[in-house]
């Protein structure tokens, strides 16, 4: 029997074009003062963000109107792509680094990042794999290392450059898809204690992570070093009480809060748009997540299921991790919030795989 095709979830659609209207809007209150001093150019970041929005539009009505199961076709060679361009930023004299990592590909100021790629290439050859195979996923060799393995290895070259936001993204999405597939819970568990304890080498094998642990934990011990940007963005959302400052009146923006215009976004909208703007924020993200779910719940297959999943779950786990960092939950990982903060790379993905959703959508039982 052939799927019937209808018209995309409206209830995907909406909440995302709001989140974008946001993000315009908010990125050029959070950058105007720093792209004037950098640039000369007050509407430098807001140019470039409408930019990107419209291309993002493009791709996702495009997207949306593809047959998700093309996408089942390439995702072999996407994945490979991936890698590709993993190992190629590696290489000094193409990747260039930027905030410390060496995580683009480009020239001047336009680029692309590759792990931003690699997560939605990830969710697609998973994907895959997992709904051909998915009567082996209970067998710890033969059916979850295999992929387990190919998540690792992104992960490493990721971390390589290195990015551990991103990697920490693709691994979250991943297991979502890989427990969705049918893995066994036992299994899983061994490996997230495995995981914990490589972790925790990972930060103590690097001196600036233990340094944001340690500032997490008590921002207050080090106010001008690692606990600088935590404390500036707690000193952000406090003055916002109910209904904040004002658009446009946030005095953090003024060299006070590192990156406001992408990691420490909904900082200034807390401040300028208080706790009536931020919640409105999270509860466009829960609807856009909750109908993402519905999607992978009614979908018409289990390719398309384990899709939507690992879409939502990238798009959950960069949320819950952003706003964890924002308030103090979480330490500082450099990560986006999806669909508001400043971004070319991330920002069309994110767009380009909401079309993915939304065609996934179009064929709901």
């Amino acid at each position: 029997m052939g799927k019937t095709r209808s018209a995309p979830d409206i209830w995907i659609i909406i909440p995302t074009l709001l989140l974008l209207t946001i993000g315009v809007i908010m990125v050029y209150s959070a950058s105007a003062v720093l792209a004037f001093h950098d640039f000369g150019d007050s509407l430098y970041y807001l140019k470039r963000q409408l930019l990107f929005a419209v291309l993002g539009v493009i791709a996702m009505f495009f997207t949306m109107n593809v047959d998700y199961l093309v996408w089942k076709k390439y995702a072999r060679i996407a994945l490979l792509v991936c890698f590709g361009m993993l190992v190629i930023v590696l290489i000094p004299g193409i990747g260039v680094v930027r905030g410390g990592a060496r995580s683009w590909l480009g020239i001047g100021a336009f680029g692309i990042q590759p792990s931003e790629f690699m997560k939605i290439g990830m969710i697609l050859f998973l994907s895959k794999m997992l709904s051909e195979q998915q009567a082996k996923i209970t067998l710890f060799t033969k059916g979850l290392m295999p992929p387990l393995g190919i998540m690792g290895l992104a992960f490493g070259l990721i971390m390589l450059q290195p990015d551990l936001g991103t990697g920490v993204v693709l691994v979250g999405a991943s297991l979502l898809i890989i427990y969705t597939s049918g893995a066994r819970l036992l299994h899983l568990s061994y490996l997230g204690m495995i995981g914990i304890a490589g972790f925790v080498g990972l930060v103590i094998a690097a001196p600036y992570r233990l340094q944001r642990i340690t500032a997490f934990l008590d921002p207050w011990q080090d106010p001008l070093g690692a606990g600088y940007q935590s404390i500036q963005s707690l000193y952000a959302i406090g003055p916002g009480g109910l209904v904040g400052l004002g658009l446009g009146m946030s005095r953090q923006k003024y060299s006070y809060l590192p990156e406001p215009q992408t990691d420490f976004i909904f900082s200034i909208i807390a401040e300028e748009l208080g706790f009536i703007g931020g919640t409105l924020v999270l509860l466009l993200f829960t609807i856009l997540v909750w109908r993402g779910m519905r999607a992978a719940i009614t979908a018409p297959d289990t390719f398309a299921s384990l899709i939507a999943v690992g879409i939502i779950g990238m798009i959950a786990v960069q949320v819950i991790i952003n706003i964890g960092v924002v308030i103090g939950m979480f330490p500082v990982t450099g990560i986006t919030l999806p669909l508001i903060s400043a971004g070319g790379s991330s920002l069309t993905l994110m767009l380009t795989s909401i079309g993915i959703l939304l065609n996934i959508s179009r064929y709901s039982r």
